[in-house]
């Protein structure tokens, strides 16, 4: 299951536009509406990318009165930053080695 999820949130992120909104949410919760601003595209086209991260678990959505906040979940964005880092360790690890190679 958690492999999943991982490659459900690296689909969600390949979008430039996801990503945007995940900038945007890492400054605080916001509404559809508040969230579409910036994007020359419609509140339902803004919707269908909302629906991707929260199915990839980045995000969520609350209800107060009319409105829906998105917030994000930051669970997910360490099992993301997680795996990132365990390969970055590994180029590291594999680069001060050829680095060494090639002092010799």
């Amino acid at each position: 299951m958690r492999e999943h999820q991982l490659n459900r949130a690296f689909a969600a992120l390949a979008d430039p536009t996801r990503r945007a909104i995940i900038a945007r949410l890492a400054a605080g919760e916001a509404t559809v509406m508040e969230l579409a601003e910036p994007f020359a595209m419609t509140q339902p086209a803004i919707s269908k990318h909302l629906k991707v991260l929260e199915g990839a678990g980045l995000i969520s959505r609350g209800r107060v009165a009319q409105t829906r906040p998105c917030r994000l979940q930051p669970g997910q964005l360490k099992e993301v930053a997680q795996w990132i880092t365990a390969y970055r360790t590994l180029w590291e690890h594999s680069f001060d080695r050829l680095d060494d190679f090639l002092k010799d």
